[in-house]
């Protein structure tokens, strides 16, 4: 059988980071399943789920082949490791972290899937002021940019709005029973 690609992607403040933890942590048992750590041109802060890398580093991680997957958002680098290639080749499933503004560079391919995570504009607004991150006028643009992506073909969309756990099962069921059966974009 072979692996598959699950690129998970979501405006800022969807709480994809934190959904994603819920469905790793409640998924560690399972070998089939890898959640791929993402090598980011950005301090780690609390809260992130990525390995800082400098801007020279990663050039060379491309130069060398080093990234199997690479993308800019908001001003900083962002890179999937070669070696999760060999996970998927070996009929693994690897979930990636994503930007929705990669979504369109990914292959229609029958191995990758994409699973967009949302939330409405309120919570949005909210969630971005309470992480602190950025100014106001930055929270504000995050927002806007929203409109860019409105017609996202996404596999499954999971909506984020209530209780932790309840969007944290929607993605672990659906990359336990319903990755295999959705059909490639």
């Amino acid at each position: 059988m072979s692996g598959l690609w699950v690129f998970v992607c979501g405006p800022s403040g969807a709480g994809k980071d934190s959904v994603l933890g819920w469905a790793a942590k409640h998924l560690a048992a399972r070998s089939d399943i890898v959640f791929a750590r993402r090598m980011v041109t950005r301090a780690s802060q609390p809260g992130s789920d990525h390995d800082p890398v400098t801007p020279q580093q990663f050039a060379r991680l491309i130069g060398s082949g080093g990234l199997v997957w690479c993308w800019e958002a908001h001003g900083f680098h962002y890179g999937i490791e070669a070696r999760y290639a060999a996970q998927m080749a070996a009929g693994k499933t690897v979930v990636v972290n994503g930007s929705r503004a990669h979504v369109g560079a990914l292959e229609a391919a029958a191995q990758v899937r994409v699973v967009q995570i949302v939330a409405d504009a309120g919570q949005l607004a909210t969630r971005l002021e309470q992480r602190g991150r950025e100014a106001s006028h930055e929270v504000s643009r995050r927002l806007a940019r929203n409109a860019l992506f409105s017609d996202l073909r996404a596999d499954h969309t999971i909506l984020n709005q209530g209780e932790l756990a309840d969007a944290g099962r929607q993605l672990a069921d659906y990359l336990v029973e319903g990755v295999r059966s959705s059909p490639a974009r």
